[in-house]
């Protein structure tokens, strides 16, 4: 089924899901010494030089890439409108190098889009790769009506999600609301009308509601601050349930979080459903404290996951690296213990050093079940979260296969370019990274938007309750894809690690 793009989505163009820790911060490299690289050239050439450069030392599969300038030649690159075109298409070709055994195919195709790389990507400063924009950013950002519409048939066009404090949510949209026009004309899933109406400033809408009722909203684009949580409500059962958007920055996202888990924990929830089935990841220090919220403190100093990173990284014989200034959070350069600008080759990325481990938050206590609904558009955080659980609680997946990300990366700045490349492999403490295909759902279920987030009658949720309500014994599914999600997987930033915290090496 289709689904169109309005201020709540991130397009789909290009499927690089990560998994974002944070950013690095505003500082360039025109580096290009080593490797045979020349050491003059036009700015668009020392960009794709350094990109080569960057990868050879920074890249999880460095090894695939030929270790001789001449073998790759990057400038070969510079054939395309932009500068971010060309390093987009050099950032593609590295990724296809490293084939995985099991499939026969590079670890980074791209099944939804074969044409883009599956993880890596490349963006300008301010954001912007072509069609990678999303509506609210990490940083909880959005300037946009912010919601997006789904077709359940033809003629039967759905709210399938709101951004809280968006234009939307504050004129009372919900998920599951019927478009019956959009500035008076009536809506299909091919009315040229609502790409129109979603360029535009403002629109009006007719609307009906979940009791048959029908509503008129005039809506207008405006910037607002919002929060990942769409919903969360106690359920039959005292079953705990919650919605999460994304993993936006921890500053960002971790007060609404904690109140949800707050609520469980005075209900005295023991079971949870937590639904991520448009949750493309993002920061990964987000997707640990929630984690933290859901784990028992019996938990505590036992291993959650390991980020891998290279040999080169692990050994600190990435000098490359000593061009990328460290930055805290707030955007201030962190600084070693002599007062020097500390760089990310000062960062430790030995195994012990990315081994993290549970260390409980909030006061919920005593969680024996978590259920996850899931669908292609669940990645990398997302994914991450329900592999580091699987080896301690009775974990289960409901509703359709994820997209398959168990790599991150973090911040490479190259003159007005960030580029994200997968860095580190992700596993949980059994040893378990092998999702590159996605994680098979143990019960099928639709992505129904006829009904809202933690609505009993969807079928998600009603799934995952009654799973629950048999004690965990749940019969084998076959997982289908949702009916009302893109063709093509969404996209979001994916899995970034920040390094504010992170040991360094002086």
């Amino acid at each position: 089924m289709k689904s169109f793009k309005t201020g709540l989505c991130f397009l789909l163009l290009s499927a690089a899901i990560a998994c974002k820790k944070g950013k690095s911060g505003p500082g360039d490299d025109d580096s290009n010494g080593g490797g045979g690289a020349p050491t003059t050239g036009t700015r668009s050439e020392l960009s794709l030089d350094s990109l080569y450069l960057y990868a050879r030392e920074v890249y999880l599969w460095y090894d695939k890439i030929p270790a001789n300038y001449s073998d790759f030649t990057p400038r070969k690159y510079n054939t395309e409108s932009t500068d971010l075109a060309s390093l987009t298409k050099e950032m593609f070709a590295i990724s296809q190098l490293a084939v995985n055994p099991a499939t026969n195919k590079p670890y980074e195709y791209n099944t939804f889009s074969p044409a883009n790389a599956k993880y890596s990507y490349v963006v300008n400063k301010e954001g912007v790769n072509g069609g990678r924009m999303g509506s609210v950013s990490l940083e909880e950002k959005g300037d946009d009506f912010g919601f997006e519409l789904g077709a359940v048939a033809t003629t039967d066009i759905r709210v399938l999600f709101v951004n809280p404090a968006s234009p939307a949510s504050s004129a009372g949209l919900v998920r599951g609301d019927k478009i019956l026009t959009i500035n008076g004309v009536p809506v299909t899933s091919s009315s040229s009308s609502l790409t129109t109406a979603f360029n535009n400033p403002s629109m009006a809408l007719t609307v009906q509601k979940a009791d048959n009722s029908v509503a008129a909203y005039n809506l207008s684009k405006a910037s607002y601050t919002s929060n990942p949580v769409l919903k969360s409500a106690v359920l039959t059962g005292n079953v705990g349930y919650i919605a999460i958007a994304r993993f936006s920055r921890l500053s960002k996202a971790q007060a609404s979080l904690d109140a949800a888990f707050a609520n469980f924990s005075q209900k005295g929830v023991k079971k949870l459903i937590i639904d991520l089935r448009y949750n493309g990841g993002g920061y990964v220090n987000t997707a640990e404290h929630l984690l933290n919220l859901i784990a028992p403190a019996s938990l505590n100093d036992k291993v959650a996951y390991t980020e891998s990173y290279n040999e080169l990284l692990r050994t600190k014989k990435a000098p490359i690296l000593k061009q990328q200034i460290l930055y805290n959070e707030d955007g201030t350069p962190r600084k070693l213990s002599n007062g020097e600008t500390a760089t990310y080759y000062n960062v430790s990325f030995s195994v012990a050093d990315n081994t993290m481990k549970f260390a409980k938050a909030g006061a919920l206590e005593g969680v024996t079940h978590v259920y996850f609904i899931v669908t292609r558009n669940t990645a990398s955080a997302s994914e991450l979260v329900i592999n580091a659980l699987k080896p301690y609680l009775n974990v289960k997946t409901i509703g359709s296969k994820t997209y398959g990300k168990p790599v991150g990366f973090f911040a490479i700045n190259i003159d007005k370019y960030s580029v994200y490349m997968s860095s580190f492999l992700i596993k949980n403490s059994a040893g378990n990274a092998e999702y590159f295909e996605g994680m098979e759902a143990e019960v099928a279920a639709q992505d129904d938007p006829r009904y809202d987030f933690g609505n009993e009658n969807e079928d998600g949720v009603k799934k995952a309750l009654a799973a629950l309500a048999t004690t965990g014994r749940m019969a084998q599914g076959t997982p289908v894809e949702t009916r009302y999600v893109p063709e093509a997987a969404k996209v979001d930033n994916g899995m970034i690690r920040t390094f504010e915290k992170q040991k360094l090496i002086e």
